[in-house]
């Protein structure tokens, strides 16, 4: 197989495995429940596997435009690299995503919407610093 599509691959499946598990254990750790899968689902009339299934695939497709055209734009290590492109798709969650799912523009129709802000913005840069990791190797197999 392709080096550039196992990277992509591998990279959206851990970051967004890492982001998934932060947010199922995100009310042991005083964080309200953020179960995006569950979400979709419901806002598209589907079962609720089908819903976190997409996330994945939504997190797959977030790590190819990472790999392909982000990552060689941003500055510092890998990491960092993709913490800051992590802001991207926090920041269209924030003002497409959630207001189409029916919580507001930045959570304002939850009863918690700054601890939903706050844990949507820890998840997204747990997903964006595991990414920038996991393809820190994938030098080259960016879009020129």
């Amino acid at each position: 197989m392709n080096k550039r599509f196992i990277t992509i691959l591998k990279g959206g499946l851990i970051a967004t495995s890492a982001m998934t598990i932060l947010m199922l254990i995100a009310p042991m750790m005083g964080m309200p429940k953020m179960l995006i899968g569950k979400m979709l689902a419901g806002f598209m009339h589907l079962p609720v596997g089908i819903g976190w299934f997409l996330h994945f695939v939504i997190g797959t497709i977030l790590a190819t435009m990472f790999v392909l055209v982000w990552k060689k734009r941003l500055p510092g290590r890998a990491a960092a690299k993709g913490m800051l492109f992590s802001l991207i798709p926090f920041s269209v969650a924030q003002t497409v995503v959630m207001p189409l799912l029916g919580t507001g523009f930045f959570f304002i129709n939850t009863p918690a919407p700054v601890s939903m802000f706050i844990s949507s913005l820890v998840g997204h840069l747990v997903y964006g610093a595991v990414l920038g990791l996991v393809t820190r190797q994938s030098k080259g197999l960016e879009i020129k």
